[in-house]
């Protein structure tokens, strides 16, 4: 049994996909030998979203500048999808060396000080080509530095069965004295390539009852009288995967490049997802139960790593290591 310790854990979509056991779109996904030992997040929601799935032990909130390694377990598997908002293509105003950008360090401290056998960090692919890769070049380095042999590559949550066009780079990193004995991690092979899964899977229907989440006329008039230099409106095809959903869903616009549905052309009615709809979306099982207001739930879900797309990576992780 490998023992996990989750770091960033959000809501819990990297937990999820690492212990398995549960269902997406008619299938199973298969538990893992994985034990969750510590868990930790900074967001209390997120904290208390943690501990309705997965159990009133373990999760703790704290803000892991402050976390003491020697309080966290020794552990087998490490992993953290370190915040990504300095890194994002879509936030002109970013710093890329702000305080939220050198938190993979801590995620280096830890990794280093607890010496797992794998560690799993997650983050935008925008994190690959700012400045030209010199600040990729730097996080691959720290990682290196703590003892490990780094593989990375850029997937596509769509690529794995997840009816979202969500890319990501993970960074598997594989502890040297492993990575002698067994040779090269290979990244999961695409289980969904050329068939990826409808929106309708998340999205049965396009009209619902609930007023609340559609647009009003005026936020239609005003998409139809900005000026056009930029994409809005941006609705979706439920015989194709979504664009990729984010952390503020319940802000989302007209005016902006978040996905939205159009329920009615003529009357040109659209809507927002709803939060079951968001998290499918994700591919959270339908029992996975999201604390706090549809605020707090929405900005766990935009946040999360979808767990259908990290139960591969876990499970090519969990050949790799041979048990």
């Amino acid at each position: 049994m490998n023992s996990v310790v989750s770091l960033f854990c959000g809501c819990g979509g990297v937990d999820l996909g690492t212990l398995g056991g549960f269902n997406f779109n008619k299938r199973k996904y298969e538990p893992h030998p994985c034990k969750l030992v510590y868990a930790c997040d900074i967001d209390q929601k997120a904290v208390d979203s943690h501990k309705l799935n997965f159990g009133s032990e373990g999760a703790v909130c704290a803000d892991i500048c402050e976390v003491d390694e020697r309080d966290i377990p020794e552990c087998d598997i490490l992993t953290g999808g370190f915040p990504c908002q300095s890194f994002s293509t879509v936030n002109p105003t970013k710093d890329p060396f702000d305080d939220r950008a050198n938190l993979y360090k801590q995620m280096v401290r830890i990794v280093k000080a607890k010496q797992p056998k794998v560690f799993v960090a997650e983050n935008v692919k925008g994190m690959m080509t700012l400045h030209k890769g010199t600040i990729f070049k730097r996080v691959i380095t720290s990682f290196e530095e703590a003892g490990y042999k780094t593989f990375y590559s850029l997937l596509n949550a769509a690529d794995y069965g997840v009816p979202q066009k969500r890319e990501r780079v993970i960074i598997v990193g594989i502890r040297k004295d492993i990575w002698e004995q067994r040779g090269d991690f290979i990244f999961p092979a695409k289980t969904n390539d050329g068939n990826w899964v409808p929106l309708s899977v998340a999205v049965p229907e396009l009209a619902i009852k609930e007023k609340k989440y559609y647009f009003s006329e005026r936020a239609v008039q005003g998409m139809k009288n900005a000026k056009n230099n930029m994409k809005r409106g941006l609705a979706q095809n439920l015989d194709e995967p979504c664009l990729t959903v984010t952390s503020h869903l319940a802000k989302v616009s007209l005016n902006s490049r978040d996905p939205v549905l159009l329920v009615d052309p003529k009357k040109e009615l659209y809507r927002r997802f709803t939060p079951l709809e968001a998290a499918r979306i994700q591919s959270f099982p339908d029992d996975f139960v999201f604390a706090g207001t549809e605020t707090t739930a929405y900005k766990q879900i935009g946040n999360a790593i979808p767990p259908v797309l990290f139960w591969h990576i876990t499970d090519a992780i969990v050949k790799y290591l041979g048990e």
